[in-house]
């Protein structure tokens, strides 16, 4: 509790997230029209309904990470928040010139994997998918603990294994196409090393010298 009271101000900071993600709901439509960037590969990569567990836990699982940089390397911490506020800029502008589209099965059954996956569909449309933001962000989740002055090996196992799980759960819930990561991959990269070698060479931030 003490530690979230000191980081009070930091963690306002989050607020940043929700607020630029409200662009998403405003594109998340064909009404400009849609591509399809489906592969082969893509075609024969298997719908695993177990995979809707690490891709809703996608949510909670940024925000911990967040919080838990905020916690131990404020450094750490801002250059992935605004790495993530940039890249989720990025990502609406491409969604407005160039919208695509992922196919998805048929689901079958009422067991509760199932139904999970029934509801993702139901609640987002099958459009924002190039780049990906679960990428995008599980990526800079890679990149923010790999720079975190205070993490140990366990933290980054942890970090590194789960963002790989929850960016493979998006080609077999068949949320993405192979196209969607390999942009989000890049995007997360080239937004980082901006942040990082650019705007953190002139910008001060208190508290994250």
């Amino acid at each position: 509790m003490e530690k979230i009271k000191n980081n009070f101000n930091h963690l306002l900071s989050l607020i940043s997230i929700p607020i630029i993600n409200i662009s998403y709901t405003l594109l998340n439509n064909n009404s400009r029209g849609t591509f399809n960037l489906t592969t082969e590969l893509d075609r024969t990569t298997p719908f695993l309904k177990e995979f809707i567990i690490p891709y809703l836990a996608w949510y909670p699982y940024i925000f911990a990470i967040l919080l838990y940089l905020c916690f131990t390397d404020l450094s750490s911490y801002y250059k992935t928040l605004v790495s993530i506020n940039i890249g989720l800029v990025i990502c609406y502008i491409i969604y407005f010139f160039f919208q695509t589209t992922v196919p998805r099965p048929d689901l079958y059954g009422t067991d509760l994997l199932t139904r999970l996956t029934s509801l993702v569909y139901k609640f987002d449309n099958p459009f924002n998918c190039f780049p990906s933001i679960h990428v995008l962000t599980c990526y800079l989740m890679i990149k923010g603990i790999h720079f975190e002055h205070n993490s140990n090996i366990l933290s980054k196992i942890i970090v590194y294994s789960f963002s790989s799980v929850i960016i493979l759960s998006t080609l077999f819930v068949k949320q993405h196409v192979v196209m969607d990561l390999i942009s989000a991959v890049v995007l997360g990269e080239l937004v980082f090393q901006f942040v990082d070698k650019i705007i953190w060479k002139s910008l001060f931030i208190p508290g994250t010298e």
